[in-house]
């Protein structure tokens, strides 16, 4: 049985330098997964396949 991951809200953001190469990564909570289990992910990646948790409204 298998289930797919879905990102619930991201919790820091921060640009990390790889080789002369800076990386926007941001900490993303995951359904099913306590705090401590975020993980770091590009943010590239997560916006193109997660826009909608990039947005954000204020009520």
């Amino acid at each position: 049985m298998s289930y797919k991951e879905e990102p619930i809200r991201i919790l820091a953001g921060e640009i990390k330098e790889f080789r002369n190469k800076y990386i926007a990564l941001v900490k993303v909570l995951w359904q099913r997964h306590n705090v401590e289990e975020a993980t770091w992910e590009p943010e590239e990646a997560m916006r193109k396949q997660y826009l909608n948790i990039f947005t954000t409204t204020t009520s």
